[in-house]
Parts: structure tokens; sequence; C-alpha cells
């Protein structure tokens, strides 16, 4: 039986969730229509909005949904410097998506440093800060591939105290570590439905009371005009539950923190370096790294046996792409070696120490297999 350890990449849809977007679908009106089925609809989308509110502690208006996070965290830049950010401080461990919607944005990007664990070098954002121009600062509370834990509230003050907009994409936290706009004090905060035990394509951007966005999709006035495009109902009503559900098994999520540790001494003994594993991360996540066995070749050997895992790299075209994290980090060398191990609601201890088991049986081959290419050349 498979083993499914890739829950920061998507996570398994929860069975309730399958089961309420199963009856939204066979009830499909539009939300915006005034009929019965409409109407049912409607009490779906904002039944969903309560529930992700409640979450993350936030007022239901503050909540727009979205096709995902990749479009909240570009519809987040777009309205902070909308609303008068002249530019960029971004961090150099941030997702693609919200590094490419910086890069688009026509205005200056600054890359705020991390250390060799991986954390935001808070000294060069204040004062990065303190230079002219007021400044959109995008930090995410949790890397997608190392699961450190960055400082936010500490990095909120300094955002704050100089005039600036903070936004956090918490995607990777939200459901796994307690996650509210009011400890984060951020100005915008995205989610992801798909990280919680949710669909994938649904997302929501929440904004902070007294922050305006603006659109980025336009047509009708869906969202409170916020997001032009009819709702996706089924996905927003498995969004809502997927929500409520991470919240009630905030405390069993937490139990991945002994059962990762477990499995981390295991590999540590075998060879690995755990990246970011002397700071604060999510109890989730594993993200380790060898020297000279490339990322695609470790994920097919653990594949072969039954055990599905991600990179810390990604293969295009055959080519071993370096992990943007351990390269941030000054690891180089380790850079196209990482593996991403990743639990969540449908995973066991047992899931853990098979991966630990059969990762080492494999490393323990592969570094026999190039002992013996040595004593052949030599």
């Amino acid at each position: 039986m498979s083993v499914y350890l890739d829950y920061n990449a998507s996570g398994l849809v929860r069975p309730e969730v399958q089961e309420i977007m199963a009856k939204a679908l066979a009830d499909n009106g539009n939300p915006s229509a005034v009929h019965a089925a409409g109407r049912r609809a409607r009490a779906r989308v904002e039944t969903a909005r309560a529930q992700v509110a409640d979450l993350i502690g936030a007022d239901p208006t503050a909540i727009i949904f979205s096709s995902g996070g990749t479009e909240s965290n570009a519809q987040a830049i777009h309205s902070a410097l909308t609303a008068g950010c002249k530019r960029l401080i971004v961090g150099a461990t941030e997702h693609p998506c919200v590094a490419e919607a910086a890069a688009v944005s026509g205005v200056p990007v600054e890359v705020l440093p991390v250390d060799a664990n991986g954390v935001v070098d808070l000294n060069w954002l204040a004062e990065a800060l303190a230079r002219p121009g007021r400044a959109v600062v995008a930090i995410h509370h949790a890397n997608n591939e190392s699961g450190v834990i960055q400082p936010i509230a500490e990095a909120a003050k300094l955002v704050h105290a100089a005039g600036g907009w903070l936004h956090v994409d918490a995607i990777q936290s939200a459901g796994k570590v307690p996650v509210t706009m009011k400890s984060l004090d951020a100005d915008s905060l995205t989610l992801s439905a798909h990280k919680l035990g949710g669909p994938q394509g649904v997302g929501a951007l929440v904004l902070k009371d007294g922050v305006s966005a603006v659109r980025i999709l336009h047509g009708a006035g869906q969202e409170r005009g916020l997001r032009a495009g009819t709702e996706n109902v089924p996905g927003i009503a498995g969004f809502g539950l997927a929500a409520d559900c991470a919240a009630r098994d905030l405390d069993v999520a937490m139990a991945h923190f002994g059962w990762r540790d477990a499995a981390e001494t295991k590999v540590k003994a075998a060879g690995a370096t755990i990246i970011g594993g002397a700071v604060e991360r999510l109890p989730n996540t594993l993200f380790m790294a060898v020297e000279g066995w490339d990322s695609p070749q470790q994920l097919i050997t653990l594949d072969l046996v039954g055990v599905m895992v991600s990179a810390g790299s990604a293969c295009s075209s055959g080519k071993v792409k370096p992990s943007k994290a351990i390269s941030a980090m000054g690891l180089h060398h380790l850079a196209t070696g990482g593996v991403r191990v990743s639990g969540g609601w449908g995973t066991t201890e047992a899931d853990w120490s098979r991966f630990a088991e059969a990762w080492v049986a494999a490393w323990d081959k592969h570094k026999a297999r190039l002992q013996e290419r040595v004593k052949e050349v030599a």
C-alpha cells in the first residue's frame, strides 16, 4: 500500500469535503440568482466564508474568494501598489507566485535575505524600510519547502512603523499551526483550500480591517465587486468545511512533531542534512538533502517502493533545478539533492517510519553503488 507524504504540495481531500462538494454539484444554482437554487448556493458561499474567517480569526467580510493562492497573492500585491506603495521587498525564499508577481509589478524589487536557517534578516529589513518610498513587504509565514516559520509579528512592527504594507502568504501554515490575523498583524494574507484537505483551485485573500483591495479580474460584481466571475460554489463549500476541519483538528496536527522528529533522527544518522532544523518549523514538514544523489533519482527510488514525497527542486527538460530555499541559505552544494516530506490529516506515525526506513535503505544502496564505481575507475 502506498504512503502519501506530499501534503505541502497538495493535501488529500477529506471525505467529508468530498461529500459536501458532491451535494453542491448536484444542486448547482448560481449564487447571484434570486430563485431558490440561487439562494441555496449563496448560503453555501456565505457559510464557507464564515468558516474560513473562523480559522484565522477574521471577520467574514474580510474574505475574498479566488481561484487559489496564486491569484490572491497577485491581488494583494496589486492592491498594495494601488494604495500607494512605490517599491517591493520580497523574501528570498518566497513562493514563485509571489516572486514572479513582484518581478512583473513595474516597481523596484528588493530581495530580503535569509540566514543559514532560512529565517529573514530583520536588521536588513529595518535598514531597507528606512530608505525613501513606501514599501509593500511580502514574507510567507512558513516556507513551502523547509517549513521554516518566519518572525511575522516582529516584521509587522518594522513595516508598520515605516508606514508600509505587510503581505503574508499563510498558505502552508494555516491549519498546521495557529494562525490569526491579530497575532500576525498582516495587512493582507492568503490561504488555499487544497493545503487544508479541500479541493484544488480555490483560495482566499484576507484583508485587515480598514485595508482595501482592488480587483484584478474585471466583469460583474461578485465578491463585493472585488473579484469578478461566478463563484466556484462546490469548491468554496469544500474550502469552508476543510477550514472548519483544520481548526477542529489543530491539536491532532501537532502530533506530527514527534513522528517527524523520529524520522528525522533516522535519516540524519544515515547522513542527511536537515534543512532549517535548528529553528522553528511546521510540525508536518521534513526537508532534507544529501550531496551526490539528485532529487529526481531519490523520488523515483522511493516511489518504486510506494512512498510518495517531493523534491526541494523541480525537474525541467531533464535538468535538475536547484532548490530556491537551500540556495538562499547558502547551502549550494546540497541544492540539487533536497527531498521534502510532508504529512497531513490522513498521515499516521507508521507512514513517517516507513519513509525513514525506505530512504535509509535506498541511500545505503546508492552509496554502495558509488563506491563500486570508484573501485572500477581505480
